[in-house]
């Protein structure tokens, strides 16, 4: 396809994106669930499950195979500043305040969902069109493990945001717990992503380096940055020079972590972990957020639901494998993350709303699930039942959460009369 009618293609494509985006969101906003949620159903919705079902000819004519790198790289541009905007909503105190509590009920959420992999990969390899002919059972116990045990740590923030959990105990052991088995599980698939390209380098690298980068940008980085925030007038626009430097250390960032086999969503989400608090974050949100979340991120959703084939879910094996590994997601993590957080001594209603929300995997599953899927460790078939994992377990998340809060705000009204 020519160079020029790749800007045909996509401002087409953008169109047809943001309105499905909002359309669904809207929908799913009547029903109680947050607009990302709709979002991610309008992604696989216009993907062959529906959309290219419905109207095959139209979909591919929109959605050509030539344009797909051209969507590949907005879409890692968008859920890369999404992670960032997330960054600078973080809290470090979170870690300090719970991290006993939340180490045992990470390495729960983590521990149960690997056991569970380990289990149920052998048999899962006998199935065509899950994973790839020469992925070998620990490479793919590893990965099944990694998509298990993930958490949709900017879902789990943005519903304790909203619901005023941000600074209590509850809302910050799940935040710090949430932390945990996402840094674990991306080291593991750094693991896999190493062994199954044949260079354990790689994996050296990856770990290593994510983790130098990691405690640079903590304990030398925060410090550096604080001369973009010197100076700043609370009451004044952020200056071109000071957003377009943040920018610059963005794309460095992302670069960084993309280059080593990390992922470049973590070098954004670092350097906004990094930034100093304050006047520089709040106007940088406020200029970046409404166009990163109406126009970049559902392009993300997008690219990942045109490679979801829910129509694969008719092959009596496949669906077979499906609902073994939905009982395992839904049941391993959630009474896990619950089971230690009650060990722990947190307050029953606390415990089930820990494994409520520990239990969402969200937009994290899309992000593992697609660079599994673009390395040739899984095939189609798994990562249709992951996409549809991550849709169900988010879905799931908000209104569970909602009515534990709702029980024990009842419960404690009858103790009071």
């Amino acid at each position: 396809m020519p160079t020029s009618q790749l800007s045909v293609y996509f401002f087409a494509q953008a169109a047809v994106i943001v309105f499905a985006s909002q359309f669904v969101g809207r929908l799913a906003q009547r029903v109680g669930q947050p607009q990302v949620v709709g979002e991610m159903i309008a992604g696989v919705l216009l993907g062959p499950s529906l959309f290219g079902l419905l109207l095959p000819h139209w979909q591919q004519a929109l959605f050509p195979k030539a344009t797909m790198g051209m969507l590949y790289v907005a879409a890692q541009l968008g859920v890369g500043l999404y992670m960032f905007l997330v960054g600078t909503e973080f809290r470090a105190d979170h870690f300090r305040a719970r991290a006993r509590s939340a180490m045992s009920v990470s390495l729960a959420g983590i521990v149960a969902p690997f056991v569970l992999a380990f289990a149920l990969t052998p048999w899962l390899l006998t199935i065509t069109g899950l994973f790839a002919e020469k992925a070998r059972l620990y490479e793919a116990s590893l990965f099944l493990g990694a998509a298990i045990a993930i958490t949709a740590f900017p879902m789990l923030a943005r519903i304790i945001h909203e619901r005023g959990l941000a600074g209590t105990s509850l809302g910050t052991l799940a935040l710090t717990a949430g932390a945990f088995d996402d840094a674990a599980a991306w080291c593991i698939l750094a693991i896999v992503l190493a062994s199954f390209g044949g260079s354990w380098m790689g994996a050296y690298a990856a770990i290593g380096g994510g983790a130098a980068f990691a405690l640079f940008m903590i304990f030398i980085g925060g410090k550096l940055l604080r001369r973009l925030a010197a100076g700043l007038d609370p009451d004044a626009p952020l200056p071109t020079s000071v957003l377009a430097a943040v920018m610059v250390l963005f794309s460095l960032c992302a670069f960084a972590m993309d280059s080593i086999g990390i992922h470049a969503v973590f070098g954004g989400f670092l350097l906004g972990v990094a930034l100093p608090r304050g006047p520089l974050t709040e106007k940088l949100r406020d200029m970046l957020q409404p166009f990163v979340v109406v126009f970049l991120l559902p392009m993300f959703f997008t690219y990942s639901g045109l490679n979801t084939r829910l129509d694969m879910l008719m092959d009596p094996a496949i669906m077979l494998a499906a609902v073994a590994i939905l009982i395992a997601s839904f049941g391993g993590k959630g009474i896990a993350c619950w089971a230690a957080a009650r060990m722990n001594g947190e307050p029953p209603g606390d415990a089930m709303a820990i494994g409520a929300l520990m239990n969402a995997r969200g937009l994290m599953e899309l992000i593992i699930i697609n660079i599994g899927l673009a390395a040739g460790v899984i095939m189609p078939g798994l990562f249709s039942i992951l996409v549809l994992m991550a849709v169900l377990s988010t879905l799931m998340a908000t209104p569970l959460f909602n009515w534990i809060v709702r029980r024990q705000a009842a419960l404690r009204e009858i103790v009071a009369r």
